[in-house]
């Protein structure tokens, strides 16, 4: 026994050492820690770029720390270029306390742009970790490409929390955005998601901090359990928003304005809201508006749920403000907790 013991051991001994740890350049990810050294409070941002520059085709992965930035980082929508930046749930990449570009911390497809979903590579993302920008710097943009993924990130501290522009695709961005959270920076021109680009797909996601949650310049998006809760002050809140459409044809589904003066507002196009909600739990202002349209009523409301606030200081409570009479739209299965609190029947017209 003792001797086959010994045998075997021989064996293992002469085996490759390539059976047991894989090679630096076999790695699944390219690691930046490799190449740079996190949490010394200076800037990488040329450091990150060159990483992106060099590895075409690769995951970079940023390990649990801190990677501080004076400017934005760039990857290219070029499928033959393009990279996956893929963060370590407490991997923070953070603006310099002297930020000063008018663009994104992180601009997916931001250089050499493309509009090929034929070739591998076109399927690139941003995923995991935290994006800080110090209440002064816009966290993520897209910029160009058509797969592109943002996915269980945290965007904290930012002015924008996501823009996506005006697609390459015939103006389409393609693009599909979940899991992630965005905390504004609390001032009056913030918004959580500034939507430019057609045809995107936003899932469950949670925006605070903001004093728009999501504004819509497109169609062709669906939006689905969506979040955006306002607890800034009360000095601007009369044009705060939850859900801001400037186009149509766009689908909202579970989503939940909370605390905002207007949940929903339209420029009076058509758009579609499934199972959508507006509540005020306390008292932010005198007027509470669950859905206002610009110009004519020509959306769809569909299961909307008004959660009014039984307070004295309120003193309008409104289902629909319209700026003009008329229009194709329809209020069916309209659910209010208490519709006493309800001062403007003007939406019984479009009920059906």
């Amino acid at each position: 026994m003792k001797n086959k013991l010994t045998l075997l051991l021989a064996l293992l001994l002469a085996l490759p050492a390539t059976l047991f740890a894989r090679k630096t350049s076999e790695k699944d990810y390219v690691v930046v820690t490799d190449y740079i050294k996190k949490n010394t409070g200076k800037d990488v941002s040329d450091d990150i770029q060159h990483i992106i520059d060099t590895h075409p085709n690769r995951t970079i992965f940023f390990p649990d720390g801190i990677y501080i930035i004076s400017k934005p980082i760039l990857t290219p929508a070029d499928p033959q270029k393009s990279v996956a930046l893929k963060l370590s749930n407490f991997a923070i990449i953070q603006a310099a306390e002297d930020w000063a570009s008018e663009e994104a911390m992180i601009r997916l497809g931001g250089k050499d742009p493309a509009n090929n979903i034929l070739l591998p590579g076109s399927n690139y993302y941003l995923e995991g970790g935290i994006i800080d920008g110090r209440g002064i710097a816009k966290g993520v943009s897209i910029d160009s490409g058509r797969e592109t993924v943002i996915r269980q990130t945290s965007i904290k501290n930012t002015s924008v929390g996501i823009h996506i522009k005006y697609g390459v695709n015939n103006g389409s961005s393609d693009c599909d955005i979940s899991d992630t959270n965005i905390t504004g920076n609390n001032k009056p021109d913030c918004i959580g998601v500034l939507v430019e680009g057609y045809d995107n797909t936003l899932t469950n996601m949670r925006i605070g901090g903001v004093h728009i949650g999501v504004l819509i310049r497109s169609a062709g998006n669906s939006l689905r359990n969506i979040h955006p809760l306002y607890y800034s002050s009360d000095e601007h809140y009369e044009s705060s928003c939850g859900f801001v459409d400037e186009k149509d044809n766009n689908w909202y589904n579970f989503c939940y304005s909370d605390q905002f003066a207007v949940g929903f507002l339209s420029h009076g196009g058509r758009s579609f809201y499934d199972h959508c909600f507006a509540y005020w739990y306390n008292n932010k202002q005198k007027r509470h508006t669950v859905f206002k349209s610009l110009g004519r009523f020509n959306s769809s409301l569909l299961s909307m749920n008004a959660g009014m606030n039984r307070n004295n200081a309120v003193e309008e409570n409104v289902i629909l403000d319209i700026a003009e009479e008329g229009g194709n739209g329809i209020v069916w299965n309209l659910a209010i907790d208490d519709s006493s609190l309800v001062t403007d029947h003007s939406y019984k017209q479009y009920m059906k």
